[in-house]
Parts: structure tokens; sequence; C-alpha cells
């Protein structure tokens, strides 16, 4: 089972071993040293870039989904409420059977959103085996060969921090610049995640959403994937640490401007997009927009008009 589970993982690696060897040799010309904790540190932060923006299609595809999800959620309701109370086999089957032909309709259905989590992870267990395996100076399955994974093993922060050690090892060294730095690594990557989950449960929900089961266990979750995150960052080395508060920071920014761009109809975060490009007519001289105009057009007259910035009197092309 496991040499099957590593036959799976082996292109996993081999690709996230190409892009950080390939970031850590564009590094090294540039004229940093190599063997220092900081070359190591930019160039998993260019690896965590590279993963993230190669999933920006798949992030795409789950806001477009949850959309649809969000659109056909009232018949979803009807559908269950129908077989509310039925627990035989037969009940159970016709209505999953009809939740999935709504679903199939709308062209998404309820996995959608979980498609960038089920990428992420492989990826994450992959990036983790290939850190363990350079921590203990062995060669992986391709790019890192022995000699780079000797020198990662050794690297470390300012010389005083080894990327090899853990926040669980520098407690039993009492190694203190090992137990600071993991500890703040620790407070902004939990800092972070809370705050973009929270960002996303109060301003990006509706109040449908806000109404549903699945609302109650992601309030749950807010507070157990911090735990979570506390605990895992207890026996991470700092190198996975870093690839995971780069990772964070990343998503917090990323939901961010989905927030502010594309908020999910009927949130405050809508309701706010609205209200500024209401401020954004108004300033432009546009009349006020109905309730059932087309908001992409809107957007798109209100960007051209601001391209068309108006000429300055007594320019040199005036003057001449």
């Amino acid at each position: 089972m496991l040499e099957f589970f590593d036959m799976l993982m082996w292109p996993i690696k081999w690709l996230l071993e190409a892009v950080l060897v390939g970031f850590h040799w564009v590094i090294e010309q540039a004229g940093m040293d190599p063997a220092s904790g900081l070359a190591w540190i930019l160039s998993i932060a260019g690896l965590v870039l590279v993963v993230r923006t190669a999933m920006i299609p798949l992030t795409i595809k789950q806001i477009k989904s949850s959309r649809k999800a969000l659109e056909v959620a009232p018949e979803v309701k009807k559908i269950q409420d129908k077989y509310k109370g039925k627990k035989d086999n037969l009940s159970r089957e016709a209505m999953n059977r009809e939740v999935m032909d709504v679903y199939k309709r709308a062209g998404t259905n309820p996995m959608a959103s979980c498609l960038p989590l089920l990428v992420q992870m492989p990826i994450f267990l992959g990036l983790v085996q290939v850190l363990n395996t350079a921590n203990q100076g062995r060669a992986g399955v391709g790019a890192m060969a022995e000699p780079l994974a000797l020198q990662f093993q050794q690297a470390s922060l300012f010389d005083l921090v080894p990327l090899h050690m853990s926040l669980e090892a520098g407690v039993a060294d009492w190694n203190w610049p090992v137990i600071l730095t993991a500890g703040i690594l620790t407070v902004i990557m939990v800092s972070a995640q809370f705050y973009t989950q929270l960002q996303i449960m109060t301003k990006n929900q509706t109040p449908q959403m806000k109404e549903s089961p699945m609302y109650k266990q992601q309030r749950i979750m807010l507070y157990i994937i911090p735990f979570f995150l506390l605990i895992t960052a207890w026996i991470f080395p700092l190198a996975t640490m870093f690839y995971w508060l780069v990772s964070n920071i990343y998503t917090l920014v990323q939901q961010l401007i989905i927030i502010n761009r594309m908020p999910n109809p009927g949130s405050d975060a809508a309701r706010a997009r609205e209200e500024r490009m209401a401020r954004k007519r108004q300033r432009l001289g546009l009349p006020p927009v109905d309730e059932d105009g087309d908001t992409a057009e809107e957007e798109n007259l209100i960007q051209n008009l601001q391209r068309k910035q108006p000429r300055r009197k007594g320019s040199r092309s005036d003057r001449k």
C-alpha cells in the first residue's frame, strides 16, 4: 500500500523539487549565498506562488459552482422538505437522485467547492515529504540531489535558526531563537487563516446561507482549524512552516480580492460593492443603476470612461 502511495506521489514530488531547485538556482545567480537559510526560504516562497497561481482556474471554477449552487438552493430545499421524515432507502435514493438532477441542470455539483482543497492536499503532502527528505540530507526523486539536500539540511536563518528544526525540537534543546521564530510564525499563520475564514463568513454569506446547517459547521471549523494548526506547528520543521505561512497569506489576499470584486449576490460584501459602484457612477455623472441592470456591462462602461482621461488645456500638442 505504501509503495502504491509513493508511486502516486512521485510525479508531484518531482515537480515540486524542480520548482524549488529552480528558484534556488535563480536566487544563487542573483548573488545570494545559496547555502543561507534566507535563500531557501525565498525558494519556498517562490514555490508557493507557482503552486497557488496554478490553482487560480480551480478557484474561479469553485466560485462559479458555489454561485450556481446558491441559485438552486431553494429548489434543493423543496426536495429535502418533500422527503422529510422518510428514512427508508427508496426515499433516500429518490431524494438524492432528484437533488443531483437539479445540480446537473445547473451545471454544477456539491463537490465542486471542495475541488481546490482536494487538489492542494496531495501537493502539501508531497511538499512535506520533499522537505523531510531534504532535512535528512537525502536525495529526492528528481532535482533535489544529495549535495543540495545536505546544503538544505545545514541551512539556517541568520546563522541562528536551523530550518530543519521544529518547535518541539527547539523546546527540547531550549533553543530560544528557534522557539521565538516558530512562535512568531505560528501566530501569523493562525491569525491569517482565522481572519480569512472570518471574512468569508461575516461578509460573503447571504442570509439563506447563514441559516443553513453548513454555515453552522463552518462556524465550528472556524475555531477547530486554528487549533489543528497549533498542534501541527509543534511538530513541523520551520521550512514547512514557512511554506504554510506564505500559503495562508496568499489565501488571505486572494479572498480579500474575491470578496471585494466577486462577492456572493445578496451578501454584505455584494451590497458594499454596489454602494461603491453607485458612488463611482455618481462621480462620473451617470444615472443610477436599475435593479435589473447588467452589472458586467455597467462595470465595463465605468472602466472605459475612466480610461478616457480629458486632455489638459495648454499641453504641448495644443500649443503646437
